[in-house]
């Protein structure tokens, strides 16, 4: 049984050569790089670098800040463990390779009239390592993809290759649904499907003093609720999106256009490089930016309405903090940027989740809202990623798994009332750290 050696042929025990991420700030030079194409290739690959000693990896599409897939040992690419391996529209799922990008998923699904009940605002992902990262959306009721997970096949240490759900091995399922990699690598995952439906958006501008005093009424009278607020302004877009009997009205061509490109996308690259070669500029440019998108509503299926094109690239920080610290730290957010020398090109994300049962979610126990911070590439962000950091540990935040942070073992089981459990998994599963690597000793500990 071969395994396909992306970088030097067939074998898959080429040398293989460097990996960056999409944002380009993580860097990776593996020994060896492997693409297979079934669960039991997969299977061999693991086991074969156990027997040489070297640590094991699995990447997706390099849509995380963080180093979560870097390794020099073995790496795992996905881009042949791909493709919708059944449907089963009685049980109301999905079953796929772990290395299908996001992007097929819905439009397979759309295909045969379904749609995952919520996703994330990209979809260039592959489905496992959006799930293994926390990848999430907004919602007032439904939580992130993670959280549609019904069942998963894990690849571990040994070879070995456990089937999981809540009937068997529940422990692991638990565990795995977000496992950062630590114990092993997905092979296959099943997620709840429904049948399509359609979102109306309604995207408006909202004074932040306004979105802000409204927080918990807008984020309970719509099924998924964010804004964005620019700063150095007092201004914020706002986009509501809720189910509708329809008609579908998607945005006009022209019109589509020019907001999701040439507004979102083109003459914000424009702008942030310009900010990025004269940093005094940014102010006055987030003020016209700030008022450039307009007040619109349009009507199309959930993947069409929740996922938009990201062309301008960027670094990013997000933490996820209790529903009810939402509004004093975004006060204090914008606090820092009005008495600091901070240039901010890129506006500030904030959505929302409902509490879940996954040990490692940042949603884990408790209804969270999130602040994403982002940076233009290029642009010096320490210091500012620095202090809202601060902002955002004081009130017992959680990082996102995938995106740039400081944060330690040590004070992660101080937020996660679970992380004992996932890290006992972890010693059971891969006691002599076959999957380690310096992100997971930092987070998770040796």
């Amino acid at each position: 049984m071969a395994v396909t050696d992306v970088i030097g042929g067939s074998g898959g025990r080429g040398s293989g050569g460097p990996w960056r991420n999409w944002a380009g700030n993580v860097t990776a030079r593996p020994a060896r790089t492997v693409a297979p194409a079934s669960t039991e290739e997969l299977a061999a690959a693991i086991r074969a670098a156990a027997t040489d000693g070297l640590p094991v990896k699995a990447a997706g599409t390099g849509h995380s800040f963080t180093p979560a897939a870097a390794t020099d040992g073995l790496l795992i690419r996905p881009e042949r463990l791909t493709g919708i391996r059944g449907i089963d529209r009685a049980a109301g799922t999905v079953t796929v390779a772990a290395g299908t990008p996001l992007k097929h998923l819905n439009q397979t699904l759309s295909a045969h009239g379904l749609s995952l009940t919520n996703m994330g605002d990209i979809m260039e992902q592959t489905v496992s390592g959006a799930t293994s990262t926390g990848t999430h959306g907004t919602g007032r009721d439904s939580a992130s993809i993670a959280a549609q997970i019904t069942a998963l096949e894990l690849v571990t240490a040994d070879g070995s290759v456990l089937r999981c759900s809540a009937e068997e091995n529940p422990k692991v399922f638990a565990g795995a649904r977000l496992g950062l990699g630590a114990l092993g690598v997905v092979s296959e995952l099943t997620l709840a499907v429904e049948p399509e439906f359609l979102l109306t958006a309604r995207e408006e501008p909202m004074p932040f003093d306004e979105v802000t005093g409204r927080f918990d009424e807008l984020v309970a009278e719509n099924e998924h609720f964010e804004f964005y607020w620019f700063p150095h302004t007092g201004n914020c877009n706002t986009k509501r999106n809720n189910r509708s009997q329809g008609p579908a009205a998607p945005p006009g061509r022209v019109s589509g256009w020019i907001e999701d490109e040439l507004l979102s996308n083109g003459v914000f690259q424009v702008a942030c490089a310009v900010g990025r070669a004269v940093p005094a500029a940014i102010p006055g440019i987030a003020k016209i930016s700030s008022r450039a998108l307009s007040a619109r509503a349009y009507t199309d299926i959930p993947y069409k309405v929740f996922t938009s094109p990201r062309r301008v690239r960027f670094v990013e920080m997000e933490y996820a903090l209790p529903r009810t610290a939402a509004v004093e730290a975004l006060g204090a957010l914008k606090a820092l940027v009005e008495r600091s020398d901070f240039k901010i090109s890129f506006p500030v994300e904030v959505r929302t989740a409902p509490a879940d049962d996954i040990a490692l979610s940042t949603a884990s126990g408790r209804d969270t809202v999130y602040v994403a911070v982002h940076m233009y590439r290029g642009t010096p962000h320490q210091e500012y990623f620095g202090a809202a950091e601060r902002i955002m540990t004081a009130h017992e935040g959680r990082p996102h798994w995938g995106k740039l942070h400081t944060r330690d073992a040590e004070y992660l089981a101080g937020v996660y009332p679970r992380f004992g459990e996932f890290t006992a998994l972890r010693d059971r599963l891969d006691p002599e750290r076959r999957f380690a690597n310096g992100y997971l000793r930092q987070v998770l500990g040796e």
